[in-house]
């Protein structure tokens, strides 16, 4: 009796550890106890359909009894017994009563022992499965830490926790290479439920790896104070982000770029040297291009929202550094505010007779404002020397 009593403590001291260990609930590893009896008893007895199983789920002390109609005549010794024997249990017992006989679950040979415990190893390999990908399900579209284990091929196996990741050559950063044990961010694309337990995907050119970044690292993003209204971006090279405030007090391009940059610095450094611009997003679509079009300075701008189309003039010094390299700065513009760019330096505009299309004189244009401002900063030479093509700072 002892013995019983120390065996259903240690099962029971079991339970609670993988309830918290492995998050698989006691009520759920009690029933994988019950399913396993039930197999044992129908190995053993050959059925079990009439066979109970209860577990006292404080104590672990659990009984098993076959359930047996009483008759007249017994056809089934399993499912059926005489009133005579019912009689000698309980003299109250009648024709059509259900008696319960108690089974020795020691009585069990050692294949239908055997057997039970496959059951109960396999519920659990099954609950904590599902426990695995719960959790990480939960972490879809979400970013992580892991700890880059090995490559596999061309793509990278990184450690999550409890799984491990894989980091497809596709969702690489071109030029990007890992070190074992380094730790990385990634963003998790998503979470499959497979037979060997969560697949899980990651990336780390997804362009809401930078919104999540952004919602970690400001506190104003996070609480929804400063909200990022669109993301372009060419993972590894340079990110345009279009920034609202919804507080008439707070400065969202400021906020995102902290103190002395130390926000945004803290994001291009986990993104190993990405530039990212950060602009004022503006609901009127001629002001949202030419914040997109930073940092050229842009002369004017003619939007059709119905046709998703936009006419730009830019000063003839501006005009590699609107495009930038590779036609980069204009590119992501355009995937930043959803409009066709069409830029033209304010010579080609003069030649083709943009101005009066616009219904604009040459006069009315900002173009010698912007020549002043220039000159009194510095010339186009010193522009050309602290900028690259790309519009970037050297």
């Amino acid at each position: 009796m002892d013995r019983r009593i120390n065996m259903n403590k240690e099962l029971l001291e079991a339970m609670e550890v993988l309830e918290k260990e492995k998050n698989i609930s006691k009520d759920t590893l009690i029933e994988a106890i019950e399913n396993s009896l039930l197999t044992a008893c129908k190995n053993h007895f050959g059925k079990a359909d009439n066979v109970k199983v209860t577990v006292n789920p404080n104590t672990c002390d659990f009984a098993v009894y076959a359930e047996k109609a009483v008759v007249e005549n017994v056809e089934d010794d399993c499912l059926e017994m005489s009133l005579a024997d019912a009689k000698m249990l309980n003299p109250k017992y009648e024709i059509g009563d259900t008696v319960q006989i108690p089974l020795d679950s020691k009585k069990f040979g050692r294949i239908a022992t055997q057997n039970a415990k496959n059951v109960i190893l396999q519920k659990i390999r099954e609950e904590e499965r599902k426990a695995l990908y719960n959790e990480y399900y939960m972490k879809e579209k979400d970013v992580m830490t892991g700890v880059v284990q090995r490559y596999l091929g061309r793509n990278v196996s990184i450690n999550l926790g409890r799984v491990d990741a894989i980091l497809n050559e596709s969702e690489q950063v071109k030029g990007e290479t890992f070190r074992p044990t380094e730790r990385v961010k990634v963003y998790v694309i998503e979470v499959k439920d497979t037979p060997k337990g969560p697949r899980v995907s990651v990336s780390r050119t997804h362009p809401d790896l930078v919104k999540r970044l952004f919602e970690s690292e400001v506190a104003e993003v996070r609480d929804g104070t400063v909200e990022i209204k669109a993301i372009a971006r060419e993972a590894g090279s340079r990110t345009k982000i279009g920034v609202k405030s919804n507080d008439a007090n707070v400065d969202p391009v400021g906020a995102c770029v902290g103190l002395n940059g130390s926000r945004v610095n803290s994001i291009v450094s986990e993104l190993k040297g990405e530039k990212i611009d950060i602009i004022n997003w503006d609901d009127n679509p001629a002001y949202l291009i030419e914040n997109a079009l930073s940092p050229a300075k842009v002369i004017c701008v003619v939007a059709d929202e119905e046709e998703r189309e936009a006419q730009v003039i830019v000063p003839d010094y501006q005009l590699s550094l609107a495009i930038g390299k590779e036609g980069q700065n204009a590119r992501l513009a355009a995937r930043l505010t959803g409009f066709k760019i069409d830029i033209k330096s304010e010579t080609q505009a003069r030649e083709m007779g943009l101005f009066e299309q616009m219904g604009l004189q040459y006069g009315d244009t900002p173009s010698e404002v912007y020549e002043e401002e220039t000159e009194e900063t510095e010339s186009y030479q010193e522009y050309e020397e602290n900028y690259q093509e790309d519009g970037s700072e050297q």
